[in-house]
């Protein structure tokens, strides 16, 4: 059978669908577990739940309302637990949330091993750990549909008490925001999660899920609406694309899933504007050039009388000849190098270029003397670095704070804001 007709079949489509709704779900939910710092108590749930599901299975049997129930019992004791450790005991957050999630995790596995064993009894506690995808039932999808459903709502209706929460706790709790309710309302949501993905990517991958797509959606935006926005949208890709890998190659879908979520954030990582690898190293050389021809500029205009060339630039500046060749023909491109070959002459634009940073340069001076106290002797070297920083706005505070000096600590003249010479 090919690959066009898996996808017609039943329980293709019915892994397809719940793989939709575990990624939409874990990417909106994800956001705030992230964003909150939650990412250890997402992993400690995820895990817990697995003695709520054995106990379940002795009372309910094979039934996904009864592994639902149990689950939730076991998230909730699990939160509990965590939060009778750290405050009553005063176990540290993170040696807390290790204690409890470990426990109940190994009575999970130490009951499913034991049942498995037992005769008539088919419980395999692999796809509890990673998930069983393409054995999705009717009973598992509906139940996952309602999962995603109430997820989703629950955070539509409390977006605003978990967007003042999850930034400002302190100023959520004085506007009378029930800080500690949306904290175990979110466990509780986190819970029902976990459950919604046992049959999809199981307990030890979900927390990929809910941590990896979130992620990847903060290096594109920082705005909230949009960060969940892409969070969805890269849970749904990485699931979809994920099954649909696992099939073509005949592998387990949940550990493709979770690769497939891991390459997009890897992608994102390196290419995300303002965030990306790729973006900052471009913007670092950008930055590295306006400074070298912001030098130049000064350069020139110290040295205006001696008329020097774009050797003595090269010479000064430690720079090779082609750079500085390149540099002057920006500038000249800019209108702010004139040349008269093979002598290099600022334009009336060039000029005030130069005297802007000079004044920068011979104010930061004065401030770090005059209000840091440093010694005279040690402040040009910073003073040469910080001067192709400082904004008009910033130079304005620190010329009135200074009192508009005339000099500076050497007895320079410190050129007044917008003069031409």
């Amino acid at each position: 059978m090919d690959f066009y007709s898996y996808l017609s079949t039943p329980w293709v489509f019915r892994a397809l669908t719940a793989s939709c709704l575990v990624g939409l779900s874990c990417g909106v939910l994800g956001v705030f577990i992230v964003l909150r710092r939650m990412s250890m108590i997402g992993d400690a749930l995820s895990h817990s739940i697995l003695p709520g599901v054995v106990f379940a299975f002795l009372i309910f049997g094979y039934n996904a309302g009864g592994f639902f129930l149990g689950a939730v019992v076991a998230g909730i004791i699990t939160a509990l637990g965590i939060t009778w450790a750290e405050h009553r005991v005063k176990t540290k957050g993170d040696a807390a949330i290790g204690i409890v999630f470990t426990a109940m995790f190994s009575i999970g596995v130490i009951g499913i091993s034991w049942l498995s064993q037992s005769e008539g009894v088919h419980l395999d506690l692999k796809d509890f750990l990673f998930g069983n995808v393409l054995g999705v039932s009717d009973e598992d999808l509906w139940l996952t549909l309602a999962i995603s459903a109430y997820v989703i709502f629950m955070v539509a209706v409390f977006y605003r008490p978990l967007f003042i929460s999850t930034f400002q706790p302190m100023i959520a709790a004085a506007m009378g925001v029930p800080v500690t309710f949306i904290h175990y309302m979110i466990m509780i949501l986190l819970s029902f999660t976990v459950v919604s993905a046992l049959q999809t990517v199981g307990v030890i991958l979900v927390v990929a899920l809910l941590i990896t797509p979130a992620s990847t959606a903060l290096l594109w935006t920082d705005r909230l609406h949009y960060v969940l926005f892409l969070s969805a949208l890269f849970g749904v890709l990485s699931t979809v694309v994920g099954l649909g890998f696992a099939i073509l190659l005949d592998s387990p879908p949940g550990p493709v899933m979770v690769l497939v979520a891991t390459i997009m954030y890897v992608f994102s990582a390196i290419f995300a504007l303002r965030k990306g690898l790729l973006y900052k190293y471009l913007r670092r050389i950008r930055l590295n050039q306006r400074i070298y021809k912001e030098d130049i500029i000064k350069y020139i205009f110290r040295n205006a009388e001696s008329h020097p060339t774009p050797i003595d630039v090269a010479e000064k500046l430690n720079l090779s000849n082609k750079k500085v060749r390149s540099y002057i023909q920006s500038l000249k491109r800019k209108g702010v190098i004139s040349s008269e070959q093979p002598y290099l002459k600022l334009n009336q634009t060039g000029e005030i270029m130069a005297l802007k940073l000079i004044r920068a340069h011979r104010l930061w001076e004065t401030y770090l003397v005059n209000k840091l106290h440093l010694d005279p002797d040690q402040i040009h070297e910073e003073a040469e670095n910080y001067e192709h920083f400082l904004s008009d706005e910033l130079l304005d505070e620190v010329d009135e704070l200074l009192g508009s000096p005339d000099s500076d600590p050497h007895g320079s003249p410190i050129p007044p804001k917008g003069s031409r010479k």
